[in-house]
């Protein structure tokens, strides 16, 4: 019964994600970029939203995951394949490996079962109406036309950047990532010591 409840729920979540696409490519005439950027989107918010409501801290993080790659694919079809690429390594490979770790290995079991952040709905709501006008006035204030001949350019210039001048503190970082997940590993593996 439970196999049939997750294949009803990938279903919904399936047509949520391509409904948009769907519309944008056969009623509104857009092309097939405008259709996946519009799938992307849908993904984008439908997974922002599951990290900011689901109570378990692991799915939440598993949301997040989705909530970044697919914000990598929207590089992608904008024509910024190298910051897709770092937004894969960088949050996906590695935050949020990260924060896996840490969450996994450092939870304890006795915490409080009402978070923090569950108490602040009222504010996180005010807080996202405010951002959601600023965006949307962004939006609708930007000449996408010139926007994406900036990136096509600014992509191959932070390509030239990164992979020429700043090769040795990209690794550093990633060296910094892997001993944060050891020094994880070591505080949660640790013996407790006995109380005197």
């Amino acid at each position: 019964m439970r196999a049939w409840l997750y294949l009803i729920a990938a279903a919904l979540a399936g047509a949520v994600v391509t409904t948009p696409a769907l519309l944008v490519f056969f009623f509104f005439g857009g092309s097939f970029d405008d259709a996946l950027f519009a799938a992307l989107a849908t993904l984008l918010l439908v997974s922002g939203l599951a990290v900011v409501t689901m109570r378990d801290i692991i799915r939440c993080v598993l949301a997040m995951i989705v909530c970044f790659l697919a914000l990598a694919g929207i590089y992608v079809v904008a024509g910024a394949p190298l910051v897709a690429a770092a937004q894969v390594l960088v949050y996906v490979g590695a935050i949020s490996v990260l924060i896996l770790f840490a969450i996994m290995l450092t939870q304890s079991k006795a915490g409080p079962s009402v978070l923090v952040f569950q108490t602040q709905r009222l504010p996180a709501t005010v807080a996202a109406i405010v951002l959601a006008v600023l965006v949307t006035v962004a939006v609708s204030a930007t000449d996408w036309g010139e926007v994406s001949r900036r990136i096509r350019i600014g992509a191959a210039e932070v390509a030239d950047v990164l992979f020429h001048e700043y090769v040795l503190p990209f690794e550093v970082v990633s060296v910094l990532l892997l001993a944060a997940v050891i020094g994880g590993v070591f505080l949660a593996k640790r013996e407790a010591e006995p109380p005197i």
